[in-house]
């Protein structure tokens, strides 16, 4: 890989960005917002969004797409899942037959039920080509990531040597990269795994204790994995990193914007109010919409993302979400139903 751009200069995409850079990979970070791209420029940071961090000098700083993509050899999406589609058809054109472009947006589109990995695949590129597809995700905190933490990812694809390029390229002492040819797996386990970190909010955000937290994430599992297989996945990804690892962070961890929404409800806020007092998307919300109704396609089961979408679109008392979920129809652990 001689040259990159990662598109979405939000806390994600400036983390990767940057991360590429320290490799010494030159790429171009596309910023939506125009002062924060011109104060990046002047600065070499992204002071709101991944404030602390200079980008070194193999990194540049855009607001326009045709510049940002112009000659990349592959383009990183780190937008929302809500902008994915729109984004992606703005800047599919530029881009030439032979071009990598990987997904590193953990969604399900709300209309159309698509994973992002569907939705490159159905936009050509300049001359009607086919992009080569992968998708990146793992347990991945942007701050921890920007800090050079020790993380683990899983970088799934088809094409086994756009994988292997991807893996060796950005793997180095802090980040290891493994490859996966599961994109279903690896998109449902990335997707989901933000409505059950608002659950798990929930529960912290009323005071239950670990107990509470250990069965929601055991079973959230169970239901991603549920999901996941029925639509092709296999189920030893759910045991990775783009499944239980990505939970466990996600639902534990502080810097967790979904687990935070679910805490914040739990301690009695309405949800339009969290949202408004967040800078980024919180991508188990819309999420909860598209799972829910990829589920009902599909006729499985997920009660917790039922009952989390009550929470968050029927504004059902929180408290009573978690006891319908106790007690529900006593079962085998391993029934196929929930």
């Amino acid at each position: 890989m001689k040259n990159a751009c990662v598109i979405g200069g939000g806390s994600w995409g400036s983390a990767f960005a940057l991360h590429l850079a320290k490799t010494g990979l030159p790429v171009r970070l596309w910023i939506r917002e125009p002062d924060i791209q011109a104060d990046a420029v002047r600065t070499r940071q992204n002071r709101v969004f991944l404030p602390g961090h200079v980008f070194p000098d193999c990194a540049s700083f855009h607001c326009d797409l045709e510049e940002a993509v112009a000659g990349a050899e592959t383009v990183f999406l780190a937008v929302p899942s809500v902008h994915f589609r729109k984004i992606y058809t703005r800047v599919a054109p530029f881009l030439q037959a032979g071009t990598g472009v990987i997904s590193l947006t953990k969604g399900v589109e709300k209309d159309s039920l698509l994973r992002m990995s569907e939705i490159l695949a159905s936009i050509p590129l300049a001359g009607g080509c086919p992009a080569r597809i992968g998708v990146l995700s793992g347990p991945s905190f942007a701050k921890e990531t920007a800090e050079e933490q020790p993380t683990g990812m899983v970088m799934a694809s088809e094409d086994r040597d756009l994988a292997r390029r991807i893996q060796s390229r950005l793997s180095n002492s802090s980040w290891r990269i493994y490859t996966s040819r599961d994109v279903v797996g690896v998109e449902i386990g990335g997707a989901l795994k933000n409505i059950i970190a608002i659950a798990s909010g929930l529960s912290d955000g009323m005071n239950f204790g670990f107990n509470s937290r250990a069965a929601l994430m055991t079973r959230g599992l169970a239901e991603i994995s549920r999901l996941g297989t029925k639509l092709g996945a296999r189920r030893e990804t759910f045991a990775g990193l783009a499944g239980l690892g990505d939970l466990v962070l996600t639902c534990t961890g502080p810097l967790s914007r979904n687990r935070h929404v679910g805490l914040e409800l739990g301690r009695g806020k309405t949800l339009a109010s969290i949202v408004d007092s967040m800078r980024e998307t919180a991508e188990g919300i819309p999420t909860t919409l598209s799972a829910r109704a990829l589920a009902r396609r599909e006729n499985v089961d997920l009660p917790i993302t039922e009952e989390v979408y009550l929470v968050l679109y029927r504004r059902k008392n929180p408290r009573r979400a978690l006891n319908d979920l106790m007690s529900r129809t006593l079962k085998d652990e391993h029934e196929k139903s929930g």
